[in-house]
């Protein structure tokens, strides 16, 4: 009897000794850096630091300081010992329940302390505690909010709340009351205050949080609506709604906002119920919870996947939904985090099973600077979605580093090109032909010359703040100009067709003008006008992340991808066929003279077909994904010096304009140095009278 008297009053005594911690603590706010009263720092969790040689990736471990169990693990990194991982927890099932009956649970004064909590002889498990709330507090299972949130928020306590959890989820979930999801999501929030979550990252067990989203989905899936609509819960760092939908509501939303690292301005994020979902609901109406988690996606971990960068940041809300299991696709909008230009978004969904975000149950229909659109599927394996901050690497600052050079060159190649033909014009234009041909030249320098022009400002407007309509214009004409582009490249190819096969027959060149023109910008006009007719109603018409085709959702990219490619087939044909034809010898000057200058166009056309054709085959190469950087790098390559290559290829190799260009310049030298070199040079004169 003496031995029972004396374990008792011990008993007391630490029980004594914790209650007289909690009211110390009660009004500190939780964090690191925490103190007592007496402002000394709060290290007391660590007796010591380890005393022994610092070898790297070595370990040792030290007891936590009372009245905290358990130990802190430390490892040598750079001759110094690092925490590492941390067990420290002064909660148990005895503290959550001990007080229930005392007048007050802080006062050390306490006049008596039922024996029921001190009628122990060995330490409770863990799942006595859904016992100990069926007897406490069974209609809200509120008993144990105070002492959670008067207990610090350690790394050990944050573990023991997660398994607490858990067991309320699985044990408790029956019936589960709007009163009681609030005391549930109470518990939760002060483990994800924002002065908890480093604490997350020495809990030894790395699958705390993500056990935590799925005890919360878990418990909120059993929850019962009262009422057609309800603001649950509206904690800080979780918020619950719940809604009663049916197959005769409009389009449903729901809308949170969340504070992010102790700032006053809350982060939004939206769900919202396309109306072709809720058509498969059935006559009676059926419900749909939504919760919303400011900062848990900063403690999230992912299952190690090979080849993927680990940790990738979430950049956004973190927000769950419960809905009946006929609807499949959500619509959900979300604010950025990070607003910076670099950092890109990838919508995602927390695969509860696999421990990881899966890319493949969302896709991004909208990013701009402040948010983000994504189109998820809902499944009973992913009901949380979220987006991942994807900055730009240095394989993205490569491409743009070329792009921006290789289109400054274009550019100025081509106004060099046109400049060139202006001066030489009416020395190279003899022929119906020739004069077709630096039409041709003319008008393809022109229309790549503004579809670079377009490409630079819709490049620099998707970065700032998208305007749809504007956006919609942008990607026309550039979509427009690309295409003239090909168009005319074709309209040469026709040409050579038209010098070989037609011998006896000649053509007005206001005729043969009218259809250049109209194979050059109408046929074009008609495709890009027919793609955004078909398209823009779907809001399939442009990228989500640039003013440029869409190629996910509607491919409407094929709209440039496959006439571009059939005439570059087209133009190889032809000039395989010049190559068989003008092997035979013709009779007459002027046939000879055609043919010398079909001959130059091919030439032209053999070299910049392909060019043109790899280039657009390697950008298509590039939509598949997994593809190589070398892909990449090859189509920004090729697409940025087309420019270069039409003035190289297109002018500067033509020997008949460089012999013009001579002319030219010793013209402006003046008329005695023009008629020294006429008498000097006969074979250049010569040639520019047989041209």
């Amino acid at each position: 009897m003496k031995s029972q008297s004396t374990m008792i009053c011990c008993l007391m005594l630490f029980l004594t000794t914790e209650c007289s911690y909690y009211r110390a603590k009660i009004h500190i706010k939780d964090g690191d850096k925490r103190q007592h009263p007496e402002e000394k720092p709060l290290t007391g969790r660590i007796q010591e630091k380890c005393h022994g040689p610092c070898i790297t990736s070595s370990n040792c471990s030290q007891p936590c300081a009372q009245p905290f169990r358990g130990e802190i693990g430390f490892t040598c990194n750079q001759n110094k010992w690092q925490k590492s991982t941390e067990t420290c927890t002064s909660l148990s099932v005895e503290t959550l329940f001990q007080d229930l009956n005392s007048a007050s649970r802080l006062s050390i004064a306490a006049p008596s302390i039922p024996l029921r909590i001190l009628d122990f002889r060995a330490p409770e498990p863990l799942q006595s505690a859904a016992q100990g709330i069926l007897r406490n507090c069974p209609r809200d299972y509120a008993c144990i909010i105070d002492v959670v949130k008067s207990s610090e928020a350690t790394s050990g306590n944050i573990a023991f709340i997660v398994e607490l959890l858990k067991n309320i989820s699985t044990d408790l979930s029956d019936n589960v009351t709007p009163e009681k999801m609030k005391s549930y999501s109470e518990v939760a929030n002060h483990i994800l205050d924002t002065a908890a979550i480093s604490n997350w990252a020495f809990i030894p067990d790395k699958n705390a949080s993500s056990d935590l989203l799925q005890s919360v989905n878990l418990f909120a899936r059993q929850l019962h609506l009262h009422n057609a609509s309800e603001n649950i819960v509206d904690e800080p760092f979780i918020q619950t709604k719940g809604f009663h939908i049916s197959h005769n509501n409009s389009e449903e939303s729901f809308r949170f906002s969340g504070n992010m690292n102790n700032t006053t301005e809350g982060i939004l994020g939206m769900i919202e119920i396309p109306k072709h979902e809720l058509w498969k609901l059935p006559p009676n109406a059926s419900q749909a919870i939504t919760i919303a988690f400011p900062t848990l996606g900063a403690v999230l971990k992912e299952d190690h996947l090979p080849n993927v960068s680990l940790p990738r940041p979430v950049n956004g809300l973190v927000l769950s939904v419960i809905l009946p299991d006929r609807l499949k696709q959500i619509l959900l909008t979300f604010e950025k985090i990070n607003k910076s230009r670099s950092a890109r978004a990838q919508c995602v969904g927390w695969h509860s099973r696999k421990r990881r975000w899966d890319e493949k149950a969302c896709e991004k229909t909208l990013d701009i600077k402040n948010r983000v659109k994504c189109r998820c599927n809902y499944t009973n394996a992913v009901m949380s979605f979220s987006i991942l901050m994807s900055p730009i690497s240095i394989d993205d600052k490569i491409l743009d580093y070329i792009t921006c050079i290789g289109l400054s060159v274009s550019i100025l190649s081509l106004v060099l090109c046109l400049l060139i033909e202006a001066t030489v014009w009416s020395r190279v234009v003899v022929t119906e032909i020739s004069y077709m041909r630096h039409v041709c030249i003319v008008n393809i320098a022109v229309s790549l010359l503004t579809a670079n022009v377009w490409f630079i400002i819709s490049s620099n407007f998707s970065k700032k703040a998208q305007d749809h309509n504007w956006c919609v214009a942008m990607t026309f004409f550039s979509h427009f100009f690309y295409l003239s582009l090909f168009f005319w490249m074709l309209f040469k190819a026709l040409l050579i067709i038209y010098g070989i096969l037609v011998v006896f027959h000649r053509m007005m060149k206001s005729r043969m003008m009218a259809i250049g023109f109209a194979i050059g910008y109408g046929f074009p006009l008609i495709i890009a006008g027919t793609t955004v007719a078909i398209t823009v109603p779907e809001k399939g018409y442009m990228r989500h992340d640039a003013c440029w085709l869409n190629w996910d959702n509607t491919k409407a990219l094929l709209a440039f991808a496959i006439p571009a490619l059939v005439i570059v087939a087209v133009n190889l044909l032809v000039v395989l066929v010049v190559a068989i034809n003008t092997q035979r010898p013709f009779i007459g000057s002027s046939k000879s003279q055609d043919v010398a200058i079909i001959r130059r166009i091919s030439k032209n056309v053999a070299i910049l077909t392909p060019l043109l054709g790899l280039t657009w085959g390697f950008g298509i190469a590039t939509l598949i994904k997994g593809n190589s950087l070398i892909f990449h790098i090859i189509f920004a390559l090729l697409n940025a010096f087309q420019g270069f290559f039409i003035l190289l290829f297109g002018t500067i190799m033509d020997h008949k304009i460089r012999d013009a260009l001579r002319m030219k310049m010793s013209s402006l030298k003046g008329p005695t140095r023009v008629a020294e070199n006429a008498s000097l040079s006969p074979t250049n004169g010569s040639k520019l009278m047989n041209r």
